[in-house]
């Protein structure tokens, strides 16, 4: 084989010079973006882990704290019942999982899978469900509640999203993507629709159920306007209406406020890493596994 001739090397000179440099405006995008999403966490971490003798306007800012320290946390705690606000938000996100995942799943099965008259009249009020914001019904839905003395309790806070219209509609396109052959076959071994439910189908949408326990914490932790409208009492609030307090009592403490955000994310962050794997793996999901 001749070796490469002399006008050759240039071309691949170039082409490889091209390389590195894609290579690099790559890493530069995915570094910017990474420092758009969780540089503004980062620095409220930052700023809740600085003493009170630390100046956190110095110019230039230091993000890194001198002396780190806990005790702004526990100032929250003896400022706000935080932990009260806490166990609140606990309890309304892990019951709001827990019915979005059984009733999102039970439906979406139904929906893509069973035979009966009406489904796809149900299948266009989920869809037009989307387009109806969350506002718009906001009133109705306190009338309601407060018609079946259920406001300032935080059943009236699970139970507007008990089942996301989304989360519905995630399930019935992985439960949609699985062949059809796998319910004839279990039809004709004698299974009936719970047991091919449970058995055939629920294994194998792992993912999208990781997907839809993590929207439906997030949307019930998260949640401010529907609890700040339903709650009256302090003992029911949850975490992000309980934090609203340090706002306005401590508008000059940043350390507080800080310490507050990261107490309310902590939570989101910790869910996301213990299902991230199955969350990935929804993107793909419908795959049977032999």
């Amino acid at each position: 084989m001749s070796a490469p001739t002399a006008a050759a090397r240039p071309v691949r000179v170039r082409r490889s010079t091209r390389r590195r440099a894609g290579t690099a405006l790559r890493y530069g995008l995915l570094l910017l973006v990474a420092a758009i999403s969780i540089g503004p966490f980062l620095w409220q971490l930052s700023t809740a882990l600085k003493g009170l003798g630390e100046d956190i306007y110095a110019v230039p800012p230091r993000f890194l704290p001198a002396e780190p320290t806990g005790g702004n946390f526990l100032r929250v705690g003896e400022v706000l019942p935080v932990w009260t606000y806490v166990w609140n938000s606990v309890r309304v996100a892990l019951a709001t999982v827990l019915l979005n995942v059984v009733g999102a799943a039970l439906a979406g099965y139904a929906l893509a899978r069973l035979r009966f008259r009406g489904r796809r009249a149900a299948l266009g009020v989920f869809v037009l469900a989307l387009l109806v914001p969350g506002e718009a019904i906001m009133v109705a839905l306190f009338l309601m509640m407060r018609s079946v003395n259920l406001h300032d309790t935080l059943v009236a806070v699970v139970l507007p999203g008990m089942i996301g219209a989304l989360n519905v509609l995630l399930m019935y396109n992985a439960f949609l993507a699985q062949p059809r052959e796998l319910d004839e076959a279990a039809m004709i071994d004698g299974a009936d629709a719970w047991k091919r439910f449970t058995r055939i189908a629920l294994p194998s949408v792992k993912g999208t159920l990781a997907v839809v326990a993590i929207f439906a914490f997030m949307g019930a932790w998260d949640d401010f306007l529907w609890p700040l409208i339903v709650l009256s009492d302090t003992d029911n609030y949850t975490l992000t209406i309980g934090l609203n307090y340090l706002k306005g009592t401590f508008v000059g403490d940043q350390r507080l406020i800080a310490a507050g955000t990261v107490i309310a994310v902590a939570p989101l962050v910790v869910l996301f890493l213990a299902l991230q794997r199955y969350f990935f793996r929804g993107v793909n999901e419908g795959a049977v596994k032999g």
